[in-house]
């Protein structure tokens, strides 16, 4: 619109202020910038709420800037969480436009358009909401438990059920081809990884890093995955039982380390104390009959080799949450599952796709989780945007307050490794990351697991090699696939930026077992291959050790201020922050200021310029280099990054900052 055009930037103060989510009954100041030829008669700011609607706010002109009429509006949110959008709809010379955020829906800098436009997102969360502050100052680990440590002697704790494997060799490859009676893939190969290895492997977490170790689920099933739950409240022979788990709780938490365990509350197996298929329990299960106390638990469509399973997978039947009897067993009961378990030392749960689960579900399990242990965390598993969220015809309220402490944070994953493949510049990354911190409450963000590999991805390593991606390769060729040198060394030197990436953003980084060590492979199986006990790769295990011990000596990258302050085609970075004694939170924190630099280019060194002057800092050193000290000239500082090559650089002294913070926004 060549007449008329404007600026609302959500990520800048001086146009929408306070920042990004919000407590209910926030007052929130709303402006915009008109540049155009003529006098705009009005400017209304358009909102929306679910149920409660539409609202419209005459905006009051507040001045004149050169060629700008400035608009400014007042927004008191209402007390009820959810999300609030809005729009401006401009009036001026006997014609109606509209100004919106771009149709990618990241918010930031918007555009005029002669049509109702894509909306900005406003976030409504719970008034005093927090999340545990101990968990923000974590890092995490990932264990699948068969494929971690064998910690028995002989494997006496491989009692097995029928048909299944074990293998001989603890480096041998998963077993991936379908099964040739069944003919499916069963997931019933075992290489003995249990309980009792990951308390003998305690040490090596502890000298790693780790503070949480998140373990997939540790519940009685046949699978060796064991999201076939077969009993929720025993724990699988082949791992150990309660005694061993009690035990693990206790010199873990001795040591300072947290144990979270994996809930699968969305189905059981169809081979459990519940379902009871094949008849293996005493029980009665609901698929024996239908007097069956755990009948009502289950769907059925044709009684009873018909029924609703997790993505039509018949070992996987779908349990009916809101059902009284499953609720009660897994939520209310004084004895519940939910409970149980934090009673018996762990620390939390994460859970296995929360979509599944409904909001009213989720709120009563976080009651009576929190009942239990006030400090205990909840994670959900959640693929995208989890403030935006909707499945099943309904927007979900995972991070409003009454649901969820953290989540899976894949969008920053996939937009990491986006950028560090080339498909997407920093520009683009940036706006991705922006739109999440103005999305999530700060409790948060600064509590989002933040992951670079899972059980359910390709590892990391695999992907940031080039490697084809796994779609246009059958399971044999997966299996068979290795990298050549070149690509290793490229792989490497990615998950080396990757990795110092995660430990210097807001949020609590998570490892996947074995990537700080060197596994590669693609997705399930190849994904769940055996920890290379003394074939590690030195080199990288003694990067991810620097890295998680760079972050855990330095409040301001647990805690501190994230201010993107450099953005380039191949070149990101951004200052972490603590100015005056306090974190983000109001907490007691140390001072400190650091500049992280990342560089995927593979063949060019880069050299930034940075505004030192507006942050009161004259002198950066390099964290790993401390004889290379960078000196502010006329305000800036010249930094050269090389290619595939990183820079983290802290105020010299003692800590101390000077100067005045910019608005968000204001970055470069």
């Amino acid at each position: 619109m060549s007449d008329l055009w404007g600026i609302h930037d959500s990520h800048d103060l001086f146009y929408r202020e306070p920042f990004g989510a919000v407590e209910t009954g926030t007052e929130i100041t709303i402006r915009i910038k008109i540049y155009a030829p003529f006098t705009v008669t009005s400017a209304v700011l358009r909102l929306w709420q679910d149920g409660l609607g539409e609202r419209k706010i005459e905006m009051v002109k507040e001045g004149q800037e050169e060629a700008a009429q400035i608009f400014i509006g007042k927004v008191s949110t209402p007390s009820s969480t959810g999300l609030l959008w809005y729009y401006f709809i401009v009036r001026g010379r006997g014609k109606t436009y509209y100004y919106g955020s771009n149709p990618d829906g990241l918010g930031g800098l918007g555009l005029f358009t002669e049509y109702p436009p894509y909306s900005y997102q406003i976030t409504l969360y719970k008034k005093n909401f927090k999340t545990p502050e101990w968990f923000k100052d974590s890092v995490m680990y990932q264990i699948f438990v068969d494929r971690f440590f064998d910690g028995s002697e002989n494997k006496e704790l491989l009692k097995l059920k029928d048909n299944c494997i074990i293998h001989e060799s603890w480096d041998e490859q998963p077993l991936y081809k379908p099964d040739p009676v069944a003919k499916e893939v069963l997931c019933n190969d075992f290489f003995g990884g249990n309980l009792p290895g990951i308390l003998k492997k305690l040490p090596y977490l502890k000298e790693l890093g780790v503070d949480v170790l998140y373990l997939n689920p540790v519940f009685e099933a046949y699978s060796n995955h064991k999201y076939d739950i077969g009993d929720y409240k025993k724990i699988d022979p082949a791992f150990g039982d309660l005694d061993v788990l009690q035990k693990l709780c206790k010199s873990a938490d001795a040591m300072g380390i947290r144990i979270l365990f994996d809930g699968v509350f969305s189905h059981t197996g169809s081979d459990s104390v519940y379902f009871n298929e094949k008849g293996r329990y005493p029980e009665i299960g609901a698929y024996q009959s239908k007097d069956s106390p755990y009948f009502r638990w289950y769907r059925f469509i044709k009684y009873p080799d018909e029924y609703e399973s997790w993505w039509g997978i018949k070992t996987l039947p779908n349990v009916n949450e809101m059902e009284n009897s499953y609720m009660d067993f897994i939520i209310e009961d004084e004895d519940s599952v939910s409970k149980y378990w934090i009673k018996r030392g762990t620390k939390g749960w994460r859970l296995d796709v929360v979509d599944e689960l409904p909001d009213e579900f989720l709120k009563k399990f976080r009651k009576s989780v929190k009942s239990a242990d006030s400090e205990a965390v909840i994670i959900g598993e959640v693929w995208e945007d989890a403030s935006r969220k909707v499945s099943y015809g309904k927007r979900r309220e995972y991070i409003l307050g009454e649901e969820l402490d953290s989540v899976m944070n894949y969008p920053l994953r996939e937009m990491l490794f986006k950028f560090l493949l080339g498909e997407w510049d920093a520009w683009q990354m940036n706006r991705g990351i922006l739109s999440l911190f103005e999305n999530y409450p700060a409790h948060i963000f600064y509590s989002l697991m933040n992951m670079l590999g899972t059980h359910d991805v390709a590892r990391a390593k695999t992907i940031l090699s080039g490697a084809p991606p796994d779609h246009i390769l059958t399971k044999d060729e997966q299996a068979g696939y290795s990298m050549s040198p070149e690509m290793e060394d490229l792989a490497n030197k990615r998950l080396k930026i990757a990795c110092l990436f995660q430990m210097t953003f807001p949020g609590v980084p998570c490892i996947y077992y074995g990537d700080e060590a060197g596994l590669s492979g693609y997705r399930d199986p190849f994904n769940r291959g055996t920890y290379p006990w003394g074939r590690e790769d030195n080199n990288l295990l003694s990067w991810h050790k620097k890295m998680i011990a760079l972050r855990k000596k330095t409040d301001a990258l647990r805690t501190g201020e994230f201010i993107p302050v450099f953005v380039d085609i191949d070149v990101y970075g951004f200052v972490r922050m603590i100015k005056g004694g306090k974190d983000v939170f109001g907490n007691d924190r140390e001072d400190g200021f650091v500049v992280v630099l990342i560089n995927r280019s593979q063949y060019e060194a880069h050299s930034v310029s940075l505004d030192m002057e507006r942050w009161g800092v004259n002198r950066l050193r390099c964290v790993f280099d401390e004889r290379s000290t960078f000196l502010a000239y006329n305000g800036r500082i010249e930094v050269e990054i090389p290619a595939l090559g990183t820079r983290v650089l802290q105020n010299h002294g003692d800590g101390s900052i000077d100067g005045t913070v910019p608005s968000m926004g204001r970055f470069f």
